[in-house]
């Protein structure tokens, strides 16, 4: 076995499109099955899986020399794709590698949009569900702490959340690039979740004509439409309110098509030619992609989206390049500590060595003493203060050293007579 060590297996929107990254969407009861899984792969020590519109990022501790092979076996499992199909879309990295990048996603470096905030509430909500599983062991804890700690700093020490941008900003970008002004526009929204909350934020503020607001559970979507001005439909009113809109923006979980290529059909014989624009900012897609050949009907994916935003970048390119060195930092800091992290096992069985000793020694020659309790009390207390000053030295050289310089682990190991690996 080699030593410990931090991995990633994983693929965003940079190394795979829309239709590769919804074969590995996980949530609910198929992310809790899917990281109990996951963790019992004999590589995977703990583990932890992101899982969001952008990217699937297995995240796993691991002493294994050779800790991918099952573990792109399992990633061709769980999506039904052959390792060949998907090998060209992950990336692998361990220890330096992956410890900057998952860095880098918690502080939005690595984000479709750079700097956008729902990225850190994802980062927490992965990482409280590999605790609620009881797959995050001390180091996917540390780890994922230090992250959101990174996150912050960059945030707060830098210019990268300024002018806050987003998918669904991104898709209202796009309405008023297609429209110029919006102001006499319908506006639908499909779903009630965050995004889609987001997107009626931004589109209010541009001043839209009317929004309606769709959703599964007509309750979730009147709360939502009550709190903008909107009105609510529930999800089989959909053809009805397609017919009205000029804009539709759909952000459902839905495993399945909300929008088929029938129902626009349907709705174009109503409209009299007029322009209907669908953006689809959900992974799995809620919008049949046949549906953009149709004429008159406009359609956008998430992975479109890239376009919109490049304009609104600049500045947060200049905050990233300040980011860059934060996390630099960091990521030696975090890596110095999982090194000591390694060692601390055998710190802490001389420890109990020496003090077994020093108890074993007390309890033999103390009752010859004739001591009163009091002087037994000091000599124990003087008998710790030799011990401690004794090991202070070799332990705090053998911390500096022994992350970098293994020979002196065996070194330490056979001056002392110590087991621990």
């Amino acid at each position: 076995m080699g030593d410990l060590k931090i991995c990633l297996a994983g693929m965003n929107h940079k190394t795979a499109p829309v239709e590769i990254r919804e074969r590995f969407a996980l949530k609910d009861e198929k992310l809790e099955r899917t990281i109990l899984e996951f963790n019992s792969l004999p590589p995977v020590d703990e583990c932890m899986i992101l899982s969001t519109c952008n990217r699937v990022e297995f995240y796993f501790v691991s002493r294994s020399d050779n800790p991918f092979s099952q573990v792109k076996n399992f990633l061709s499992k769980i999506s039904d794709l052959s390792e060949k199909e998907i090998e060209q879309h992950l990336y692998f990295k361990k220890q330096e590698e992956a410890i900057k990048h998952g860095f880098r996603v918690a502080a939005s470096l690595d984000s479709m949009i750079l700097g956008e905030p729902q990225i850190i509430g994802q980062f927490k909500d992965a990482f409280t569900k590999a605790r609620e599983m009881g797959t995050a062991g001390v180091v996917i804890n540390r780890f994922c702490e230090t992250a959101l700690k990174v996150s912050k700093r960059v945030r707060t020490e830098t210019a990268i959340a300024r002018n806050a941008v987003s998918i669904s900003f991104a898709a209202v970008e796009l309405a008023k690039k297609i429209f110029g002004y919006l102001s006499d526009k319908n506006v639908a929204i499909i779903g009630a979740g965050e995004m889609a909350e987001l997107a009626v934020k931004h589109l209010i503020n541009t001043g839209v004509n009317r929004v309606f607001v769709v959703n599964r559970t007509l309750e979730r979507a009147e709360k939502l439409a009550k709190e903008f001005g909107g009105k609510a439909f529930k999800l089989e009113d959909i053809e009805s309110v397609l017919a009205a809109s000029d804009i539709v923006i759909s952000s459902t979980g839905a495993p399945d098509y909300v929008i088929t290529k029938e129902m626009i059909e349907n709705v174009e014989r109503k409209r009299n030619g007029k322009p209907l624009f669908l953006i689809d900012i959900a992974v799995p897609r809620d919008i049949d992609p046949a549906i953009d050949g149709i004429e008159n009907v406009y359609l956008f994916d998430i992975d479109n989206l890239k376009e919109v935003v490049e304009a609104n970048l600049e500045e947060r390119r200049r905050a990233a390049k300040e980011a860059e060195k934060i996390i630099e930092g960091c990521v030696h800091r975090f890596i110095h500590w999982l090194k000591e992290h390694e060692v601390a096992p055998l710190i802490a069985e001389l420890k109990q060595k020496a003090e077994r000793i020093r108890k074993e020694e007390l309890k033999k020659r103390l009752p010859r003493m004739n001591l009163t309790k009091e002087q037994e009390e000091q000599v124990d207390y003087l008998t710790q203060i030799i011990i401690n000053k004794l090991l202070h030295t070799p332990i705090t050289t053998f911390r500096q050293k022994a992350p970098d310089e293994k020979t002196y682990i065996k070194v330490f190991k056979e001056i002392f007579g110590l087991t621990k690996e």
